[in-house]
């Protein structure tokens, strides 16, 4: 009896710390405000206040064409690499990934190491980008880009990371303008698109490309996001959601963990005609390490990224298998090659406590030995 008792004092203490911390959550989420969630899009702050939430790193529009803009960041310390970045995110989700906020920041964190960074924002593609090709972001936007920052620091080539489909998007344009790169970094990057480690690449081989953008046109966002979430559906859908509760008591926490759901869900549709090419070129033919990949009437041929390549990959990576990243070495031409790898999965990359000591300055120091 004395055994029993114990166990049932116990499960009513659990019960009643459960039910305290449930109330203070929904007290909590009652007084945060748009700042604190990282809702608000009309941030004066320089992004060193706790209410300074998203995507808040001080930046200024120095080139756009349409949708398309390009920013650049301003220098938080001395610079110390003459030759600036170029960032280019999917264009799934959105780059704010990158400057969640001041404490997890990629770009916060490039920019103390006195790097000198620019990024591409795709914007929200609407029916007027039905057709756009991917001949039309990469020699299109990308080259303007490169040219525009070559131009104004009067530069033959410049740094370019790329990230995720960004940075199949990057490897295809550093195969086709090697001239203007001067060192190429691809983070959680799918090159060899031929592999059953990952669930997205199983399904993608199934995919009727043509039948789903012909009958949408440009293929909604929440649709894309609706199957990432189903390559986890017990953690991504009830678990997260569940271990919500346990952290709802804590103001900071609760605004950390919906500012990654407001981000989660800020998914732009995707265009038509250069999802079909990234799906049956790329997840079903395989056609970029086959040296079958054709941008207009031009092939692309990796062994054409001589340049000096750092290749990042996170281990537990359930959207882009490592394997897929790290088959990129087996197919360029470059002799400077190296890899970096941490044990976070695809967003961790960029968010994890794991990463934010030591991803941006381990590129940095990188970069600078070879400036």
């Amino acid at each position: 009896m004395h055994t029993y008792l114990n166990k049932f004092k116990e499960s009513m203490d659990e019960f009643n710390s459960f039910a305290e911390n449930l109330k203070k959550g929904v007290e909590n989420l009652a007084s945060l405000d748009e700042n604190d969630c990282g809702l608000a899009n009309k941030q004066g702050s320089c992004g060193t206040c706790k209410s300074c939430r998203r995507s808040c790193t001080p930046k200024e529009v120095v080139f756009q064409d349409g949708k398309r803009t390009l920013y650049r960041y301003k220098q938080r310390v001395k610079r110390g690499n003459a030759a600036p970045i170029l960032m280019v995110y999917a264009m799934v989700n959105r780059y704010t990934m990158l400057d969640l906020q001041p404490n997890r920041s990629l770009i916060r964190n490039l920019l103390d190491e006195g790097q000198d960074v620019y990024i591409i924002d795709w914007g929200y593609a609407d029916r007027m980008d039905r057709f756009m090709t991917m001949e039309d972001y990469i020699d299109g936007f990308i080259n303007d880009c490169v040219d525009f920052i070559r131009e104004k620091h009067k530069l033959d080539a410049i740094n370019l990371i790329g990230i995720c489909q960004g940075g199949t998007f990057s490897a295809i344009y550093a195969a086709l303008y090697p001239e203007k790169i001067k060192n190429f970094i691809p983070i959680v990057t799918p090159v060899d698109f031929d592999t059953k480690d990952g669930l997205l690449n199983v399904w993608a081989t199934e995919f009727n490309a043509d039948l789903m953008i012909d009958a949408y046109g440009n293929v909604p966002g929440d649709m894309m996001n609706q199957a990432y979430t189903l390559l986890q559906p017990f953690s991504l859908n009830i678990n997260k959601y569940i271990n919500m509760v346990n952290i709802m008591g804590d103001s900071d926490k609760l605004g950390d963990f919906l500012r990654m759901e407001q981000w989660i869900f800020d998914s732009p549709d995707q265009p038509g005609e250069t999802l079909r090419k990234f799906l049956k070129d790329l997840f079903q033919g395989n056609k970029l390490v086959k040296g079958e990949f054709m941008m207009g009437e031009r092939t692309v041929n990796l062994k054409n990224i001589t340049m000096p390549v750092l290749n990042v990959f996170a281990e537990f990576d359930t959207l882009v298998p490592p394997v897929s990243s790290k088959a990129l070495f087996e197919h360029i031409g470059s002799k400077d090659v190296q890899e970096l790898s941490f044990p976070v999965g695809h967003v961790g990359m960029f968010v994890s406590g794991k990463t934010q000591k030591s991803l941006a300055p381990g590129i940095s120091a990188w970069l600078n030995s070879r400036a």
